[in-house]
């Protein structure tokens, strides 16, 4: 096991993946010998040329339509999309071609590529620099939706995302391109499996991406009360685990959302129906949700307001009623 943060486990599954299969083919806006303007790609065209990392004009779609005729022709795109709000000009090539060539050719063509996209907030950044699009893709058949929370994670999803058969999107949250973890020497678990990483008894908080490490600081302040918070991270969007999530709630009976996008029809209400339909004999309490407001992405100055906290995770948790349960909501506002 190594230690190194996301945005090193990410360039090296890039580079790893370059190294092992001279199909794969880096580009986007900056990536070239600029690194990236989070310097993700640093060092790939130096090392590898630059006829298989390199710049492209500023034009998303033009971008993943180059990707796509690139897939099709047998080469396995990586394309970066520089930021979350960046990639919307790309989204008619997304969701009318990317998504639906296998589907449209009937198993005869597919896409194997992969469009990263820097996203969330906690950077600080103004409007089109943080944006949580999650919601978009998951909404559209024919995209896988990825979304890690760990270094770890980070490589091995990259690395499954780049050997997969069919496009992906690659959400890397920008806030934890500079968090540490250890980067193991094989994946587990696997692409499309949820993670179990913190076991519970009272309730489960499932979370994703950005969203993971407010679950477990809300889960460290519940038990110094002793009250035991399970923290699932779902790793995958699409495809979803419904196994390791109903598994959960059905043990401890009740169930927290969280999330950094605006909370209506986000994937977080998806979350609530599915565990809803699944648990609806096991549950204790409805299924609450903790999200953004509905709202666009506020100036730098508000985001600390609208980003979802370890407070207000503590806050539902109240409000599902456990059984003896102390007021948790006082232990982050204590610590804060």
């Amino acid at each position: 096991m190594t230690e190194m943060t996301m945005a090193q486990a990410l360039n090296g599954a890039l580079r790893d993946a370059l190294r092992e299969d001279e199909r794969v083919l880096v580009f986007g806006e900056d990536v070239g010998p600029l690194g990236g303007v989070f310097r993700i790609t640093d060092g790939l065209t130096k090392e590898f040329g630059e006829a298989r990392c390199f710049d492209t004009p500023l034009a998303e779609s033009g971008i993943v339509g180059l990707a796509v005729g690139l897939a099709m022709g047998g080469f396995r795109p990586v394309v970066e999309m520089q930021f979350d709000a960046f990639a919307y000009p790309a989204f008619e090539q997304i969701a009318s071609h990317v998504a639906k060539l296998r589907n449209r050719t009937r198993g005869r063509l597919s896409l194997p590529m992969v469009i990263r996209i820097p996203y969330a907030g906690g950077i600080g950044g103004v409007e089109h620099h943080c944006d949580s699009s999650e919601a978009y893709y998951a909404h559209t058949p024919g995209l896988k939706v990825v979304t890690p929370a760990t270094a770890d994670d980070a490589y091995w999803l990259l690395r499954e995302a780049v050997a997969d058969p069919d496009p992906v999107i690659f959400m890397e949250p920008k806030r934890l391109y500079w968090s540490k973890g250890e980067v193991r020497a094989e994946p587990a678990p696997r692409f499309g499996q949820a993670a179990v990483v913190r076991e519970g008894r009272d309730a489960t908080l499932v979370a994703y991406g950005p969203s993971l490490s407010v679950a477990l600081q809300a889960s460290d302040a519940a038990a110094e009360d002793g009250v035991s918070l399970e923290v699932v991270d779902l790793r995958t969007i699409v495809p979803f685990d419904d196994e390791t999530v109903v598994a959960s709630v059905r043990k401890t009976g009740r169930c927290v959302v969280v999330q950094e996008a605006q909370g209506f029809a986000g994937v977080g209400a998806e979350i609530a129906a599915r565990v809803q339909e699944r648990c609806f004999h096991s549950l204790a309490a409805p299924v609450l949700r903790v999200s953004g407001f509905d709202i666009p992405y506020p100036p730098p100055i508000l985001e600390h307001s609208h980003l979802p906290d370890a407070d207000r995770v503590l806050d539902a948790v109240d409000r599902l009623q456990l059984d003896d349960q102390p007021d948790l909501a006082h232990l982050a506002r204590e610590a804060s």
